[in-house]
Order: C-alpha cells, then structure tokens, then sequence
C-alpha cells in the first residue's frame, strides 16, 4: 500500500478513516511540521525524504510542482469533498492495489451529484 504525507490542510477526519482502512498515514502535526507555514517544496522535499507520497487539496501547486519533476514518490491531488466516508472511499479506490505511485499524478475528484 501507498505511504501517504498528509498536508496541513488536509482534513484530518479523512486521515482517520484512510488509517481504518490500513493506509499509513503521515501527518504535517504528526510530523511536528505544523504551523511553520512551510512552502510546498518543502512539504514534497520531506515527503520524498520519508518516502511518502503527499496527499493534497492544493491541487494547483501540488500538479505545478509535479509538472516541474517527477521524481517523488507521487502525489494525490483531491478536490473538496465534505462527505468524509465518500471522501476516503474515493481514495482508497484511486490508489487501490498500487504499493508505489512513484513520478505519478493521481487525481482524486468528488463525485458528481448525480453519481452520488
């Protein structure tokens, strides 16, 4: 399974539940990097350092950064979801079977109301 390195924003209610469902999850707090207003580049440089791939709903400069190099050890990219079940089901299904995502984008999009 894909370690994960979840950024300060990341909605912690849906690092509870990816941790229920067995992923390993690396908190920014847990990580004692909170509140340090830490740019980006550093966030992914100490992802790559732990071997984490980040997981993000700062998609803009999260695929910029990726545009610019991947070698990372991935990056997931989320739009909002305030549906903290569907949120984490939806994934665990973009990352299901994979224990690496290395140099890769994976895009994690809310479902459409009507595929609700």
């Amino acid at each position: 399974m894909v370690k994960l390195y979840a950024d300060e924003q990341f909605p912690y209610p849906v690092v509870q539940r990816l941790i229920a469902k067995g992923f390993d999850i690396l908190t920014v707090q847990a990580a004692n990097k909170d509140n340090q207003k830490i740019p980006d580049p550093e966030v992914l440089a100490f992802a790559i350092s732990q071997g984490r791939a980040v997981i993000t709903q700062n998609r803009r400069d999260f695929i910029a950064l990726h545009n610019q190099s991947q070698a990372h050890a991935g990056i997931v990219v989320c739009t909002k979801n305030l549906n903290w079940d569907s949120f984490a089901d939806e994934i665990e299904q973009a990352l299901a079977g994979k224990t690496s995502i290395a140099g890769e984008l994976i895009r994690v999009n809310r479902p459409s109301p009507q595929n609700a």
